[in-house]
């Protein structure tokens, strides 16, 4: 919870306790013989061999320059392969450190078009990013590389295997993952499955099909598909890019309970699509059994419930009506409205008096007539704080997205002050 300030570290978050637990880390983990852990925004294991090393995910750049030298403290042989799990920068952003001219960098053939298109739109998804990470991971210099460093051999939907100093490694494709890239590492021997982070940061959480970053939509099918593919392997530990599972029938068991509340939610919201049933309410109406309750410090069901709905039908919610079709938002008529009101601080008054009654939402609908209206009034800022604070209050705080959301309109409240 802030408690009466803005969140600056998303303390308490499981998350954002993971994503900081390699800050003190002085050496590598040892997560099965050969398998070596590298804690940072993104997880990095290396597995060792007598004829070289592989290694799974860089990291950030801050991060890699912290591995290299954990690594080094358990095996000084050279890195032959280095195997990314998805194009986001906590698993490539570090690979400057350590690409050689002698070692392959394997990844999915969609990964260069993945990385084009974060490119292109590269200020937006910093920003986006920034919103909601940047008291969390730390400054942008430290996540993404000084250089590109592109994949040496990329791997086909069938996916690949090799062998190293007699340890076989199969690279799956499971493009339910957060990138269409995203694969994992199956160690046939061992029973070990290298995930990245397919299931999220956090092992039976609600998956984020869409998130408010604003990234690509992924698919609630695709993600059933691909966390199958996990479950037939029937892994004895399962690596994530931020945590270790361990036991075959645990995992599969709660594998299981992912894939089934995934189904039901994706299921439920079709229904609701054919009954003719508004995105609101379906939002609002759709919950899982008891059974089939995941966690949801990072995806909710109902933004979930939301990603399927634009999945299946766009952009275009016919219960917005005519105007969805046009670039004239609400806030166009919102002076009109306010002049009717009497006046922007008549509309603060009524928004202070939703506050009064545990309704945050709609004051903050209230409040952005109003505040667009008249930016600078005092007092319709005033209730907007305490909307904002009553809104984080009552969802708990608990949702790392929605918690730092909260805590970023807080801080631009602050930042916007007039004088």
């Amino acid at each position: 919870m802030m408690a009466g300030g803005t969140d600056t570290t998303g303390s308490g978050l499981r998350v954002a306790d993971m994503v900081r637990s390699g800050s003190d880390q002085t050496a590598p983990i040892a997560r099965a013989p050969g398998v070596w852990e590298s804690r940072g925004v993104g997880n990095a294991y290396l597995l060792t061999t007598a004829e070289g090393n592989v290694l799974v995910n860089a990291g950030t750049l801050a991060d890699a320059r912290k591995g290299r030298e954990r690594f080094a403290q358990v095996s000084a042989a050279p890195v032959q392969f280095i195997v990314l799990t998805q194009s986001h920068a906590n698993q490539y952003g570090g690979l400057e450190v350590y690409k050689t001219p002698d070692n392959v960098v394997i990844a999915h053939h969609l990964y260069p078009q993945d990385r084009t298109y974060c490119e292109a739109l590269s200020e937006h998804y910093r920003r986006g990013s920034r919103r909601i990470f940047g008291g969390i991971t730390g400054r942008t210099e430290d996540m993404i590389p000084t250089c590109e460093v592109a994949p040496d051999l990329l791997i086909g939907d069938e996916g690949h295997r090799f062998e190293l100093g007699g340890r076989r490694f199969e690279i799956i494709w499971t493009p339910g993952g957060e990138t269409r890239s995203a694969v994992i590492v199956w160690l046939p021997d061992e029973r070990i499955a290298i995930v990245g982070n397919l299931f999220g940061p956090l092992f039976g959480n609600q998956p984020n099909l869409n998130t408010l970053r604003g990234d690509k939509p992924r698919s609630a099918l695709e993600f059933i598909a691909s966390i199958k593919r996990v479950r037939a392997l029937r892994p004895e530990l399962l690596l994530t890019g931020h945590e270790a599972i361990e036991g075959v029938n645990h995992i599969e068991n709660e594998v299981t309970r992912i894939i089934d509340a995934v189904q039901w939610m994706h299921d439920r919201t079709l229904e609701g699509m054919n009954e003719g049933r508004d995105l609101c309410s379906l939002m609002r109406d759709v919950r899982l059994p008891d059974k089939l309750s995941l966690t949801e410090e990072y995806g909710k069901v109902a933004w979930n419930v939301r990603a399927i709905w634009h999945e299946y039908s766009g952009w275009f919610d016919p219960a917005r009506g005519t105007t969805e079709l046009y670039g004239v938002p609400p806030s166009s008529i919102a002076p009109a409205i306010a002049e009717l009101a009497g006046g922007a601080e008549c509309l603060a008054e009524r928004a202070q008096a939703f506050v009064n009654q545990g309704r945050p939402l709609e004051a903050l609908h209230m409040l952005d007539i109003a505040l667009t209206a008249a930016p600078g009034l005092a007092a319709a800022r005033a209730v907007k704080r305490a909307a904002l604070m009553l809104l984080d209050e009552q969802t708990g705080g608990t949702n790392l997205w929605e918690r730092r959301w909260i805590a970023a309109a807080l801080h631009e409240l602050e930042e916007t002050a007039p004088g």
